[in-house]
């Protein structure tokens, strides 16, 4: 009686539409998987549930390490201040959480207040008492960088007799509930401190499930020279695949992000290098915080479906009067056989299923007889959820990156400019405050080197070099044909098969750009074509776009595009607009 009711209200919510992604994630979580969580104790037994704290919450950057790895000293370089509440210090100092956040004013919140709010996202961490609360705070300050990112503190872990001492709450239980919700994870070792504690490895193993969210950086490393420091990363790394046990390599960034003076700078451009490789990473955070929640949420309702089964099935299979313990304890013994038989017989995906031994030692605290039923119908609409509705919060996801391409972290260790002449990146396209001659032409201070070079080729009474000469004076870069096929088409501005003076000095210029570790760029930056040169309309295009080729029995330049010869006197163009929004093309080479 009264199914057109209920099927009108079906189509009303397959047909409804949302604001954004958010929204729409707000929607379909309390209507269709909080049910089935609820109904079958997922936050007893995996992850508390959601409010809409969790879903509104700034991305969050969770710092973990043992005491004195400079987690602390981490987020005041990135804050470039110190925060309220901070300690820093050789011994363990930080002996709370702390989650830094933004504020009008700088002030000092406790944890108990932090977790009644209904606006933030710590409520669910009133499941772990007052011996908790009480070493957890929120600490805000004014700070540009905490508009966009929260992060997250956290207590050194503990080594030696000091971590066979009780903190008082389940300190790894904490950890997971920061991990599943932090969109980084970043795990700081010390140089001169490698060893992996049994704190900090059970702290790891609880955190595993969320691997693709960590990062590890090795810190500290101007502490020691370069044959150290290669021989602390193959300890490191050696550490790390017994603790990860994963195939996959960890990727590990090295540096030293403290404002002191560094002791050896010898591996000065590694750590630079490495330190915009680690912000670049963080800095995106913003910008897809809205993909990873729509991640998390698909994870979370196929993990829920395998739990109602695993309850359903053991529920199932205790025996209605007697032998009720003993059925218990064999079932849990057994559970790997469980799940393999659930596995089997719903077709379900092995690596939705929870950790065997955590599961087992979650069962001895239940009575298996009091389980729910399997409700079909509250497994339906998490299906459908999946099946339907995520897909069409999923079409959403292209709009809101396109809204929040230009997001970005701001203020802190994020506040350089275009003109930061102490970035290792740059973009050639746009003015900087490098060198006097960026005003003109940005190869000019080289050009002295260049000029040396290209005398001892012979030009021609023209002033201008062969294909072949230029071919064999670039090969000795012992770059791939490939790329110095790029940097020919590049270089050869005027396109008659010959460099003179001013090309072959972009040719070397841009041979250096890559052995630098830079892409070339596609087309030729206004700030890279000689002056003599600008007065031509086009330039050349990198064969990435133009598919051409160095003819060396002639020492000519031909090309074709579409199956098309094309004259070699003809260029083609690429809008410079195109160009100038790349950001990851063009990093300036820091001689």
């Amino acid at each position: 009686m009264f199914s057109w009711m209920k099927k009108d209200r079906r189509r009303e919510e397959g047909s409804r539409s949302f604001a954004n992604v958010i929204d729409g994630l707000k929607h379909v979580y309390k209507h269709k998987l909080l049910p089935l969580e609820k109904e079958y104790k997922y936050g007893e037994f995996h992850s508390p549930y959601l409010n809409a704290g969790d879903f509104e919450a700034k991305p969050m950057v969770l710092l973990i390490g043992q005491y004195s790895t400079g987690k602390t000293t981490f987020i005041r370089y990135l804050l470039e201040r110190d925060f309220p509440g901070i300690r820093i210090g050789p011994e363990p100092t930080t002996d709370r959480f702390t989650a830094i956040m933004h504020g009008p004013h700088e002030q000092v919140t406790p944890g108990n207040a932090l977790a009644v709010d209904p606006n933030r996202q710590f409520r669910a961490l009133q499941q772990f008492g007052n011996a908790f609360l009480s070493r957890f705070e929120g600490s805000f300050l004014p700070s540009p960088v905490l508009d966009s990112i929260t992060l997250i503190d956290t207590p050194g872990i503990l080594s030696g007799e000091k971590q066979r001492v009780h903190r008082g709450y389940d300190f790894e239980s904490v950890i997971e509930w920061f991990s599943d919700r932090a969109d980084m994870i970043i795990l700081l070792f010390d140089a001169h401190k490698l060893d992996i504690s049994d704190e900090f490895q059970r702290v790891i193993h609880s955190i595993k499930r969320n691997q693709e969210k960590i990062r590890i950086v090795l810190n500290k490393a101007d502490m020691i020279t370069t044959q150290q420091l290669m021989r602390v990363y193959g300890a490191l790394m050696w550490s790390l695949g017994k603790v990860m046990n994963s195939p996959e390599v960890v990727r590990v960034y090295i540096g030293s992000f403290w404002d002191k003076q560094l002791q050896f700078d010898e591996n000065r451009r590694l750590f630079e290098a490495e330190q915009e490789d680690l912000f670049a990473d963080i800095q995106s955070l913003p910008r897809t915080a809205a993909v990873r929640k729509l991640n998390e949420m698909i994870k979370r309702a196929r993990l829920a479906k395998v739990h109602a089964y695993i309850l359903n099935h053991l529920r199932c299979e205790m025996p209605s009067l007697w032998g009720k313990q003993s059925k218990k304890e064999e079932l849990i013994v057994n559970l790997p056989n469980v799940f393999h038989s659930i596995q089997k017989r719903f077709q379900l995906p092995v690596g939705d299923f929870p950790p065997v031994r955590r599961m087992q030692e979650q069962l001895t605290e239940y009575e298996f007889g009091k389980f729910p039923k399997l409700n079909q119908a509250m497994i339906d609409s998490v299906d459908l959820m999946l099946a339907k509705d995520l897909t069409q919060i999923m079409t959403m996801l292209p709009k809101e990156e396109e809204i929040a391409k230009d997001k970005r972290i701001k203020g802190g260790a994020f506040g350089y400019s275009d003109a930061d002449p102490f970035s290792t990146r740059r973009d050639l396209t746009k003015p900087s405050t490098y060198t006097a001659y960026d005003e003109g032409w940005i190869i000019s201070s080289d050009t002295a080197r260049y000029d040396s070079i290209f005398e001892k080729l012979s030009p021609n009474s023209q002033g201008k070099i062969s294909g072949n000469v230029a071919r064999e004076e670039m090969m000795k870069s012992k770059l791939p044909n490939s790329v110095l096929r790029r940097v020919w088409t590049l270089s050869d501005i005027d396109g008659d098969g010959m460099l003179d003076r001013d090309e072959f000095a972009v040719a070397m210029f841009l041979i250096d750009h890559k052995l630098a570790g830079n892409d070339i760029p596609e087309t030729l930056p206004d700030r890279v074509v000689p002056p003599s040169k600008r007065s031509h309309s086009s330039r050349r295009e990198s064969p990435a776009v133009n598919r051409g080729h160095i003819d060396n029995s002639v020492g000519g330049y031909s090309s074709s595009y579409g199956g098309r010869n094309v004259n070699s006197h003809q260029t083609s163009t690429r809008p410079m607009g195109d160009y100038d929004d790349d950001d990851e093309l063009n990093r300036y080479i820091d001689q």
